[in-house]
């Protein structure tokens, strides 16, 4: 015969597990210090983050700086053409073109 009865297994487990939970005692500061570790981690990942988002942004910023100076400063392709053509033609009142 069989002597694990399902009804016994769970009474003994449920004694077992009130008597080693009836022995853990918490410390009367435990909420406030838990709390405290809990807002310093807070703080510093919000830190990290921020200096993070910082260096990203200045290093964008020094890198499109740096590719507008490295721009060729001649004419391109685009501007190569009548210098005073487009706005002669345009009609635009108050501009004055002068075709020397």
């Amino acid at each position: 015969m069989n002597h694990t009865d399902p009804d016994r297994t769970e009474r003994e487990l449920t004694e077992a597990l009130a008597a080693l939970a009836g022995g853990v005692r918490a410390a009367p500061d435990a909420y406030r210090t838990a709390r405290g570790e809990w807002l310093r981690r807070e703080r510093r990942r919000r830190l990290v983050l921020a200096v993070l988002i910082t260096v990203v942004f200045a290093l964008a910023t020094l890198i499109g700086l740096w590719v507008l100076n490295e721009a060729p400063s001649d004419p391109g392709v685009i501007f190569s053409g009548l210098p005073n053509a487009g706005l002669a033609n345009a009609g635009l009142p108050g501009v004055q073109v002068s075709t020397r």
